[in-house]
């Protein structure tokens, strides 16, 4: 059998496109999240909407876990006679092990991988993806591929409105002076995570219309001084918010792209649902 040249890894805090999830070399590697003895893997066992049912029905906070490097030798494993080399891109390493996690697992199967920390999750890593995915077409080398994905996450900008403040606290991801700042004075951050891959307190404003103004300011300032080629939405199953945040940006914005999805399960297990985020990259 012909060899295949490269293969791509990533994991269930990216966005996966019908067409990534076509892709014949895309693979995939949940996240598992727990609901105190029980176990489900993102996106196999447990979707989204199975996710806020429980939730919403329970007393229980989710967690999450990342993969073990076990799991990810035995993917390593089974590619070995099909590829030559992969190139990994995966949620910052700032909030999950999930990288450390496929580097430990490629070296037990003695398979090469060239690892992309993307700084982020979401469509920030699908874009990264899809951006390899084009270089890849032009036979470059993927020591090569990796090192420019590399550079591009310092070009993608989030802000995100949570769902939940009680869920992102619980989970460790808000401080308790945060959480009582949005909780009794009913201040909505906006989060972000920035360039060194962590969750950071960006902005406080007081009401949520006034957070998605502010949102579309900052979306403004970049696009007077760069070039966007899209801008993604994306939500926590709330896609009534998402569709008037879009229509906000589109008048604002009448020809910029605009893409609207949803968060993964492993992201809504701490966001919560009702969450709504911006992603775009600076293309220049």
């Amino acid at each position: 059998m012909t060899k295949k040249k490269i293969a791509w890894i990533t994991d269930s805090t990216a966005y996966v496109t019908k067409e990534l999830l076509d892709h014949p070399d895309v693979y995939v590697v949940p996240l598992s999240i727990i609901f105190g003895e029980e176990s489900f893997e993102d996106g196999i066992d447990l979707n989204t909407d199975q996710l806020y049912s429980r939730i919403r029905n329970g007393k229980e906070v989710p967690k999450t876990s990342q993969p073990s490097a076990g799991k990810f030798a035995e993917l390593f494993e089974s590619l070995k006679p099909e590829y030559n080399a992969a190139v990994a891109v995966h949620v910052s390493s700032r909030l999950s092990g999930t990288l450390n996690s496929c580097i430990t697992g490629a070296e037990l199967a003695g398979f090469p991988i060239f690892t992309v920390d993307s700084k982020c999750m979401s469509f920030a890593i699908t874009s990264l993806i899809n951006k390899g995915l084009k270089l890849a077409e032009n036979d470059m080398p993927e020591h090569k591929i990796a090192d420019i994905l590399q550079s591009e996450t310092d070009k993608s900008e989030n802000y995100i409105l949570l769902g939940s403040l009680e869920q992102f606290y619980k989970g460790g991801r808000m401080s308790g002076t945060q959480y009582l700042l949005g909780s009794i004075l009913n201040i909505k951050p906006i989060i972000r995570i920035n360039q060194h891959g962590e969750f950071e307190l960006f902005d406080k404003v007081r009401s949520e219309n006034k957070a998605i103004k502010r949102m579309i300011e900052l979306l403004e300032n970049s696009y007077e001084n760069h070039t966007i080629p899209q801008v993604q939405i994306m939500h926590g199953n709330a896609p009534d918010k998402a569709e008037e945040l879009a229509e906000q940006i589109q008048f604002h914005f009448p020809r910029l792209d605009i893409f609207i999805g949803d968060i993964s399960s492993t992201i809504a297990a701490h966001a919560g649902e009702g969450t709504l985020a911006i992603i775009w990259q600076n293309a220049s």
